[in-house]
């Protein structure tokens, strides 16, 4: 007898290729194979919203050789993720490969292992619908935003710009944090900080804390009281005058859900939220562990759950028992309680599918990356049993002897480490000597410090995942996508690892919330999620979800398309006057940002570019005549960033890249210079600057040195390593 098993990665199947015996064959449907057609609505709103589905072509080779494996076979299971789209996957496969329903099986696991699969083919169910219907909804709603209301952005703002319904929220949050950040006035506040010590003691820091009994707020210290205070207190005797000990209990938080991996991976490698699924996935599907083959790692990765298996509970306690003490684990097990709505996911949080499998012990088989994620979810989910951290928390009050001041110190003592001797957190304590009442303290240093309050921080990727739960915006599958489109989009940019909204951001949102509030109302975008969790539930039917927006949405975008005028949106009057026809000059509005332009257009196609204050921007001359018509180069500014041009163009159009020098010599040619370039998917790379005469490449960081062994180029392959771009050479990465 032969069975097919269909799941929807190559990876993926080749790990459970390797579970199961001779009778089975795996194959990968690589992803989706069917979905609303690129080339037009694929919706028919005047029937019932009944969605049109195609294969795409880079799928139809994939669907003509499973539909021949699953006409030869005796069974066909179907084997794709257990979520939404993993069932709508699954129901595509059903419909286009019509296989009878006899012959079919749908089977779903939370984990890729052995176990996990044959108890999944002991148990087939039977496709769920609802997920299915759950999942049609939420791509028929974004094919209707997006198609019908992109169109009307290119009209009214610029060409190539796109909406979409969640999308459109996302920006909108980041658009209102950058409002609140030009709307913020600093307000100026003083401290007075320092450090102090017992006789043969380290230094400890203190600061001040009290006049005349009435403790000092945050922001009320002004310069005069702080200078005062310094004044005073360095001229007297200081007193410890109460010293107060508090024992403190902290529990460990509970295992990852997809939003907190996102969070913790963003916050401490940086990672953004698409980068770390990615990552996740990877090990979810299987990493190859030496002789014992490819082996899934991790539980499933898009969830909301914070729930762990009882098995996966025993194991930890065995392993920290074993490894580290019995006093170490909670007894009986630990139990959280979500704070989302449960609905479409997975019922598991993410951990590790094997304790044993500790992060030292297939750290070989990891790359770099992988091994930070692979630690922090093996960590977060082993430290969740674990018992509480116990410290001790001294406060202590400093009397500025003769003066209204008294100053405190503050410190922390860790008693028992419990849950953090395997999940560390970041943290700096006070060490403070053991002190009474009444000793006296030596003022090692004392500082009065001006200070401003600060605006609140652009969101980084981890405070928009957050921000976007609370909201109820979204699910665990949505997050990482919708982050990535906002920025591949240009709506938003990043600035130092945090997002903040471009101008075109700025203006599409505008237009939204004036024209369009329904689309990014955080209320009604979170209502839209219930009623698709209520659908996916089997409560209520996705047509009537979908009539009750489109209806209201169609007759307000018939409106708008009349009513919206584009020389409102994207023209500013000006007092410049084009020197090549007299006409005046106006502020235009482009894809990629504000430029000004001759008001006779087409006529005059005179355009300048201005700054973010509106001035004209003059030229960057570089040092260089064109080599077509000798014409002076002039640097400008375009979709890539900068880049040199004849400075006749349009007449003349020679364009040439900016290089950026590593100051770096080619070890290959021994003439060029290695620069920064730049690669099709925006990563960086090094190349010598006499291409394509020489055609050497590297994607690490040339350092300027040459390896000892065989002399070419050392690069930085990460924070702590340099290697040799040719042979097996390291070294640390002072």
């Amino acid at each position: 007898m032969s069975k097919l098993v269909i799941v929807e990665s190559p990876t993926k199947a080749k790990t459970i290729k390797g579970f199961l015996g001779r009778g089975y064959k795996v194959e990968s449907s690589f992803g989706h194979i069917r979905d609303l057609p690129k080339s037009k609505l694929g919706v028919d709103v005047e029937n019932n919203f009944e969605p049109s589905y195609a294969v795409p072509a880079k799928a139809k080779k994939t669907v003509t050789n499973l539909k021949k494996l699953a006409k030869s076979a005796d069974e066909v299971y179907f084997a794709t993720d257990e979520d939404r789209e993993g069932e709508a996957i699954s129901w595509h496969l059903q419909e286009l490969l019509k296989v009878p329903k006899e012959k079919t099986k749908r089977i779903a696991f939370h984990e890729i292992t052995k176990t996990a699969i044959q108890e999944a083919l002991e148990n087939p169910r039977d496709l769920n619908k609802n997920l299915v219907d759950a999942q049609q909804a939420r791509r028929i709603l974004d094919r209707l935003v997006g198609y019908k209301l992109s169109p009307l952005l290119w009209k009214k703002v610029a060409r190539g710009l796109s909406a979409g319904r969640v999308q459109s929220v996302a920006v909108r949050l980041v658009v209102e944090r950058e409002e609140e950040r030009r709307a913020f006035k600093p307000v100026e506040y003083w401290t007075v900080e320092g450090e102090a010590k017992k006789v043969n003691s380290e230094n400890f820091k203190l600061a001040l804390h009290k006049e005349v009994d009435k403790v000092i707020g945050k922001h009320d210290l002004k310069e005069d009281k702080a200078k005062q205070a310094l004044s005073e207190i360095k001229a007297t005797d200081l007193i410890v005058s109460d010293v107060k000990a508090k024992e403190n209990k902290k529990g460990p938080l509970p295992p990852f859900t997809t939003s907190t991996l996102q969070q913790d991976a963003n916050r401490r490698f940086g990672y953004s939220a698409k980068q770390t699924m990615m990552i996740a996935q990877q090990l979810y599907e299987g990493i190859k562990l030496g002789e014992q083959g490819s082996v899934g790692l991790i539980t499933y990765m898009r969830t909301d759950s914070v729930n762990l298996s009882d098995s996966f509970k025993n194991n930890a306690s065995k392993y920290v028992i074993d490894k580290i003490s019995a006093k170490h684990i909670q007894s009986g097990g630990r139990d959280f309680k979500t704070k989302s709505k449960m609905a479409q996911e997975a019922h598991e949080a993410i951990r590790p599918t094997d304790v044993f499998n500790d992060p030292e012990s297939v750290k070989e088989f990891l790359d770099s990356k992988q091994f930070k994620v692979y630690s922090l979810i093996w960590q977060r989910a082993v430290a969740s049993q674990m018992s509480e951290a116990i410290t001790e928390t001294t406060s202590v009050e400093i009397e500025a002897k003769g003066t209204t001041w008294s100053l405190k110190a503050t410190g922390t003592v860790t008693k028992f480490d419990g849950f953090k001797a395997i999940y560390h957190s970041n943290g700096d304590d006070n060490e403070l000597p053991e002190i009474k009442t009444g000793d006296k303290l030596d003022l090692s240093k004392l500082e009065a410090l001006q200070h401003f309050t600060s605006p609140p921080a652009r969101y980084s990727e981890a405070g928009l995942v957050k921000a976007m739960e609370a909201l109820g915006i979204g699910r665990p599958s949505t997050y990482a996508p919708t982050i990535a489109t906002i920025v591949d989009r240009q709506y938003v940019t990043k600035e130092d690892k945090r997002l903040a909204p471009t101008e075109m951001g700025e203006i599409v949102n505008k237009l939204l919330m004036e024209h369009f509030r329904d689309i990014v109302s955080y209320n009604f975008t979170a209502k839209m999620e219930d009623d698709l969790d209520e659908v996916a539930d089997g409560k209520i039917k996705w047509q009537p979800v979908i009539k009750d927006f489109y209806i209201p949405f169609a007759e307000n975008l018939e409106k708008k398309e009349a009513e919206i005028d584009k020389k409102e949106l994207t023209e500013q009057k000006t007092d410049e006057v084009c020197e090549k026809c007299g006409s005046p000059m106006i502020i235009k509005l482009g894809r990629f940002g504000k430029f000004l332009a001759c008001s006779n257009y087409p006529d005059c196609k005179n355009t300048k570019p201005i700054n973010e204050k509106g001035e004209i921007e003059e030229p960057e001359k570089v040092e260089e005549d064109c080599p077509e018509c000798g014409k002076p180069m002039i640097m400008k500014t375009g979709r890539f960033g900068k880049f040199i041009a004849c400075s006749d163009y349009p007449k003349c159009k020679t364009t040439k890249r900016v290089e950026k020098s590593t100051g770096v010599k080619c070890t290959k040619c021994g003439e060029g210079e290695m620069v920064v370039k730049r690669s099709k998917r925006g990563r960086n790379f090094y190349g010598c600057n006499k291409y394509p005469d020489c055609e050497h490449v590297t994607w690490g960081k040339p350092t300027g040195e040459l390896c000892p062994e065989c002399k070419q180029l050392l690069v930085v392959a990460n924070k702590t390593t340099i290697k040799c771009e040719a042979c097996d050479f390291k070294k640390e990465n002072e």
